[in-house]
């Protein structure tokens, strides 16, 4: 039913909102260059690698050594809106289309962090990966990561389609809020560096 549910709901609004998108796509090529897209490969079911797709929100500067800058640095006006609004979100519908993603669930991190879950926290990914999650609309990037990571265990142990329409619903209010946007010092969220002793 979840799988159902997520390829209705993603192929419909992919169709409504591909407007939208032309036109991200337009001011991200005015704005900022190419490239229009981010792609980048992240854990999904079980961990098993698959490409995401996000729109650009950072240039790719580098400094001398050749090392790409801080977040901070190559965050742009557009992308800081585009984050703000979790418009840059938007390209995720493909992943969920493919069945590599669901609108709800554990948002997929980075695959370096795989080694640094504890047993308890790597359960997140015993459910795919979502657009939005449970962690999202309960502090976001506001959060410390253990927070999240209870948050989205919880999710794979309650997850029913009545929990998932909550989730979607309290996410467009968090949008439209523009709340937990950014963790307190950081551009976007600090590198989890694994389980604090």
């Amino acid at each position: 039913m979840k799988r159902t549910f997520d390829l209705l709901i993603g192929v419909i609004a992919f169709i409504v909102i591909s407007p939208v998108m032309a036109m991200i796509v337009l001011l991200i090529r005015g704005l900022q260059g190419s490239p229009v897209f981010f792609s980048q490969t992240r854990p999904g079911l079980q961990g098993k690698p698959f490409t995401i797709y996000k729109f650009c929100t950072m240039t790719h500067w580098r400094n001398g050594a050749g090392c790409l800058l801080p977040d901070s640095v190559r965050l742009t006006s557009l992308g800081r809106f585009l984050r703000a609004t979790s418009l840059d979100e938007l390209p995720e519908l493909i992943n969920v289309i493919k069945g590599e993603m669901s609108l709800v669930g554990p948002r997929p991190l980075l695959m370096q962090y795989l080694d640094r879950y504890t047993p308890e926290q790597r359960r997140r990914h015993e459910v795919k990966p979502g657009i939005t999650g449970w962690a999202q609309v309960n502090g976001r990037n506001a959060i410390t990561w253990e927070q999240k990571f209870e948050l989205d265990v919880w999710y794979v142990d309650h997850q029913l389609l009545g929990l998932d329409l909550r989730i979607i619903a309290l996410t467009i209010l968090q949008v439209l809020k523009r709340e937990g946007i950014s963790h307190p010092g950081h551009a976007t969220m600090e590198e989890f560096m694994g389980c604090r002793q």
